[in-house]
């Protein structure tokens, strides 16, 4: 497989934004120099059979000729296979000129230790066998399972860009790093953080990433006093002492649908500021505090694979205005929420691209209607 040179780039999507006037005007939202679809392809479920690797090639491919040029996966996903498939759903949009490499922002994420194809008959010894190749200490893999040492971060991404068929990624993931906190102390955690921070800043520097980020299941949203608790101020100063104020952690990967918004309701980040001469410090939603130090927030399980479906509540649905499925109303919710840059909904099918993407023909609700919606 050919690695291509290049990344998206600010004149790279504003030539691919031009092909799509029958979209809505806020479908793109400018983020850092990027313009970046509000509805992104994911590539977690799934089998590892051809049939499913054929749909989610053409899935990627009628994504992005659709006016999606957010692409998501993780090494992870479905045993390297998802990562695979969007490197030939590239490969071919690039051959046939249906897309260009600046065009598309592609992320994927590491940390746990993924499996080539399938599991192997023997974890223990495939477990072993990856701490002695990378010479790292037992304890780097936490639970047999996560890893966040920077030997073994710069080696995923050196992986998930063969599988890609790239030289560079758009984004690099942390991948659910919470896991850490299960087997490892806070002070430790913390230790190992801002290692794989520093590592990242040097991948960034050297090239092979552009931005990175952290992409977390419950940490986020979790009680501050609970062991999986990710305090984000705390992860920008690791990323300021690590890269200066140019520092490139810029992303926020999390889940967010209409059944799960602590995102926007629930106060648990710590955000201090300057008031009256008097520091203070309030607690804000995640979404809130995202915005004052300026990370892209991209929200995950658009559909909850599929639970929202068929659970909009009627009134719900009339103030989104009406729509054919009820996978549409959710994704244009999603879409119209405050702060969120993007939804990832899994699509491996394009007949399933078709109609998520209708969901971006309309402008976002505003935003007082937007916040009555939450008082349904």
């Amino acid at each position: 497989m050919n690695n291509f040179a290049g990344f998206a780039t600010q004149a790279g999507t504003l030539r691919y934004i031009q092909r799509f006037t029958n979209l809505a005007g806020d479908h793109f939202r400018p983020r850092y120099g990027l313009q970046i679809s509000s509805i992104g392809v994911g590539t977690y479920l799934g089998g590892l059979d051809a049939i499913t690797s054929a749909g989610y090639v053409d899935s990627v491919m009628a994504a992005v000729e659709g006016g999606c040029n957010l692409i998501d996966s993780a090494i992870n996903y479905r045993h390297m296979q998802s990562e695979r498939d969007v490197g030939a759903a590239l490969a071919r949009l690039f051959a046939t000129g249906q897309a260009r490499r600046d065009e598309l922002i592609v992320c994927t994420k590491g940390g746990f230790l993924p499996f080539d194809g399938a599991p192997p008959a023997d974890r223990l010894a495939f477990v072993q066998a990856q701490i002695e190749a990378l010479g790292l200490a037992p304890l780097d893999m936490a639970g047999g399972l996560h890893c966040i040492a920077p030997t073994y971060l710069s080696q995923q991404i050196g992986l998930s860009l063969h599988n890609l068929g790239l030289k560079t990624l758009d984004v690099y993931y942390l991948h659910n790093p919470e896991t850490q906190l299960r087997y490892v102390t806070l002070d430790e955690f913390w230790l190992r953080l801002r290692a794989a921070f520093e590592r990242l800043e040097q991948e960034a520097a050297d090239g092979r990433i552009r931005f990175y980020g952290i992409a977390a299941w419950d940490g986020f949203a979790a009680d501050p006093n609970a062991k999986e608790y990710l305090p984000l101020y705390q992860m920008i100063e690791l990323a300021r002492q690590m890269g200066g104020e140019k520092h490139r952690f810029r992303f926020l990967q999390f889940p967010y649908n209409l059944g799960t918004l602590d995102a926007v309701v629930k106060s648990n980040q710590p955000f201090e500021r300057e008031r009256e001469g008097k520091r203070e410090t309030l607690l804000l939603p995640l979404l809130a505090a995202a915005r004052q130090y300026a990370l892209v927030a991209i929200g995950s399980a658009g559909l909850m694979q599929k639970q929202v479906l068929e659970n909009v509540p009627d009134e719900v649905m009339d103030i989104l205005g009406g729509w054919q499925s009820d996978a549409q109303a959710a994704i244009h919710f999603n879409r119209s929420t405050p702060g969120l840059t993007a939804t990832l909904v899994g699509m491996s099918q394009p007949a399933h691209v078709e109609e998520n993407l209708r969901a971006a023909e309309r402008s976002a609700i505003e935003p007082g209607a937007f916040w009555e919606l939450l008082k349904e």
